[in-house]
């Protein structure tokens, strides 16, 4: 029922612009708030508590729904007529993906694309994070479902009740739409794709109102405030709570934000020079077109504003590293996150001096923090279960006939929800051409990498479903 809500302003745009999809999102608000009705209607024990198992299962199932439901108004409009290509835009959507199967996003009708973009913004900071903020009755349980979206190995309340802490991150993530409105609005954006475009940078979404993204926008002031953003939304939310509160010291201190940051200056530096020499011989563009695009691939956002499946292998390749480094944990940001290769270097570091020291004893911290066992054995096995999932999905994507290059990417840009890849599912081009079984399995993989994984994993096991864990 909330989903239906969330289609009302489409609606209400669609009407005010009397194009061709006011039909198609009423009855599509209709159905959906029907069918939720229904299931209101559905008795249950208030007594018994949202645990883990409930909250993994509200959540995985919630997103599917959400995006089954989503798919609707494309369909019934014609926008999007098969019904696999729909549901693979609103799960790019909802999962801030940003891949698209739409050949020209600028032919469809004003509605479509504000409920296009407004995926994005739903899903940045998550679906059922938003009913936890707005829904308190749902009362203590509501952390298991908090726990199962939130981005990252560890899920931490900024205050003590669940419910303030998620109206904290959502007054934050409101604050930075609004002021990016505002910034892109006077850099001479209309004000409906200044909305548009922020939707896609707060979420880290990447859908544009544009065929050629932000590349069709010739304003360097517009390219440098969405990088500014797209970083932004990809450091961790609770650090602004922190900067708000003053502990600027803390947040300075913070060793994920250093490395998250330290990887996009350095990238940034590396990319620029490159294309200086081999490209553009214009340092000044260089490092815009080089900030742009390595705060858009890092953050998972996925706007552009060149080809740069163009560039140097060497600065292409950089882009490809940073699918999987990802954002913070705890931002709108998909893909690995910073954190956990923080560890993981941290790891490494750690059997090296064990080699010289083999009856050391030295915990991995973050900070002053240890990190426990359950907590490293989870991040080892994170991360190995994401290279395997990215591995033989690239052996069963690349039985579409397509290079190892483009398979690769495409799996890689899907799994870590950045959108464009490299060659086939290049910036300039779509994933219109796969099969509709193709379709499927990489939104299959975008839902993965937007629920960590194991959110979804669990589900298959038949110890979930016999009450044995």
């Amino acid at each position: 029922m909330l989903k239906a809500l969330g289609m009302s302003p489409s609606l209400l745009i669609s009407i005010y612009s009397k194009q061709n999809d006011t039909a198609a999102f009423a009855f599509s608000i209709f159905i959906t708030c029907f069918v939720g009705y229904i299931m209101s209607k559905t008795k249950i024990n208030k007594k018994k508590m949202i645990k883990a198992k409930e909250g993994l299962t509200i959540v995985a199932f919630g997103w599917i729904l959400f995006s089954f439901f989503g798919a609707l108004p494309f369909v019934i409009s014609g926008s999007i007529p098969s019904f696999v290509d729909a549901f693979f835009e609103t799960v790019s959507g909802i999962t801030t993906t940003g891949a698209t199967i739409i050949t020209d996003i600028e032919v469809l009708p004003k509605g479509i694309l504000f409920w296009r973009s407004f995926t994005h913004w739903i899903g940045g900071m998550g679906i059922l994070v938003f009913t936890v903020a707005i829904l308190p009755a749902m009362g203590v349980g509501s952390f298991q479902i908090f726990k199962a979206e939130s981005p990252g190995p560890i899920s931490d309340k900024i205050v003590p009740r669940i419910k303030d802490t998620a109206r904290i991150l959502y007054i934050t993530y409101m604050a930075m739409t609004v002021l990016q409105i505002g910034l892109l609005w006077i850099g001479g954006m209309s004000l409906f794709e200044s909305v548009l475009h922020t939707f896609g940078t707060v979420g880290t979404g990447g859908f544009s109102t544009r065929n050629a993204s932000l590349g069709a926008f010739h304003s360097t002031y517009i390219h440098v405030v969405i990088s500014i953003f797209m970083i932004m939304a990809g450091a961790n939310f609770s650090l602004y709570y922190e900067l708000y509160k003053g502990k600027w010291r803390d947040v300075l201190k913070n060793e994920e934000l250093r490395l998250y940051l330290g990887i996009i200056v350095v990238s940034v530096i590396l990319i620029a020079i490159n294309m200086d020499i081999s490209l553009y011989n214009n340092f000044g563009k260089s490092l815009e077109h080089s900030l742009f695009q390595v705060s858009s691939i890092i953050s998972t956002t996925g706007y552009s504003t060149v080809n740069f499946d163009e560039w140097t292998t060497f600065s292409k390749g950089i882009l490809f590293l940073l699918m999987f480094v990802g954002g913070c944990a705890g931002s709108t940001g998909g893909s690995i996150k910073s954190v956990r290769i923080l560890v993981l270097l941290k790891l490494i570091k750690r059997e090296i001096t064990k080699i010289f020291h083999p009856r050391a004893v030295i915990a991995v911290k973050i900070g002053q923090r240890p990190v426990s066992t359950d907590i490293l054995a989870s991040i080892a096995s994170f991360f190995a279960l994401y290279i395997i999932i990215f591995s033989l999905g690239t052996i069963v994507i690349s039985l579409e006939g397509i290079g190892l290059v483009s398979a690769a990417s495409a799996v890689a840009a899907t799994l870590g929800n950045v959108g464009p890849g490299f060659d086939f599912v290049g910036p300039t081009r779509t994933y219109s051409e796969f099969s509709a079984a193709s379709k499927l399995l990489l939104s299959w993989f975008m839902l993965l990498g937007r629920l960590e994984i194991f959110t979804i994993f669990i589900l298959f096991s038949p110890k979930f479903w016999k009450n044995e864990i």
